[in-house]
């Protein structure tokens, strides 16, 4: 289950029918209100998260908009609809999927050459890899060139269970990290709060950062980068928000 691929703006865009944004507690947790009325997910569900913070977050988004909702760009009201409808029922694919990241994760790869690309990609990733080794028992093997190899089944089973350990909200996080930084490593470092979403976003695209500075970039690519770091921030508060 990719997170940000699951989402389809609808053909029209609904207006804006609400004034008023509120967070209440209610039910042992925290909800949104529109107007007074309890905002619910896509499958008619009570929208209703685990902290205050988490609610605000996803308030936040509602109240930001203004003449029509930009659902594409509310992306922690879209983990909050992930986390009640989906994550609840497939949480051991979820996990398996998350597993399956660090099977051939991305910080792993390490060119052949140039040899400033080696350097910079050994220099970025070489110490996230030796701290999920000491912290979290994750020991995965770097390879060469995008010839996969297979990492140790022992490695990849202490990722199911950190996956596992969380919960749905906090789940859907993860997922939706390893699916925008390519990696499993990237994403349990934001989620431990060893990594900023800037540096796991930046630690993600190493290749493409270098490969800029060598050729430039174009308007379009500059506008795609600048859209998925903000996703990342969206998820390094999210996550910040489960824990407050």
């Amino acid at each position: 289950m990719d997170l940000r691929k699951g989402f389809h703006e609808p053909a029209e865009k609904p207006r804006r029918f609400y004034k008023a944004v509120t967070v209440i507690e209610a039910d042992g947790g925290f909800g949104v209100q529109l107007d007074g009325r309890n905002l619910r997910t896509p499958k008619a569900q009570l929208m209703r998260l685990p902290t205050r913070a988490a609610a605000e977050q996803v308030a936040e988004e509602w109240a930001a908009q203004t003449d029509v909702i930009e659902m594409a760009t509310m992306h922690a009201t879209r983990l909050a609809n992930t986390a009640i409808e989906t994550i609840g029922d497939s949480r051991d694919g979820v996990a398996d999927q998350v597993a399956q990241y660090a099977g051939s994760d991305l910080v792993c790869y390490f060119a052949t050459d140039p040899a400033a690309l080696v350097a910079r990609q050994e220099a970025a990733w070489l110490p996230v890899l030796e701290r999920i080794a000491a912290e979290e028992g994750v020991r995965l093997e770097r390879s060469q060139g995008i010839v996969h190899r297979d990492q140790p089944s022992t490695s990849l089973t202490r990722v199911r269970e950190i996956a596992l350990s969380l919960s749905d909200f906090q789940l859907a996080g993860l997922a939706f990290g390893v699916a925008l930084f390519g990696s499993a490593v990237l994403a349990i470092g934001l989620l431990r709060g060893w990594l900023t979403a800037d540096e796991a976003f930046d630690l993600s695209r190493v290749d493409e950062a270098y490969q800029e500075e060598k050729w430039g970039i174009d308007a379009e690519a500059a506008e795609r980068t600048a859209r998925l770091r903000v996703e990342a921030q969206v998820l390094e508060r999210w996550l910040k928000a489960l824990a407050a």
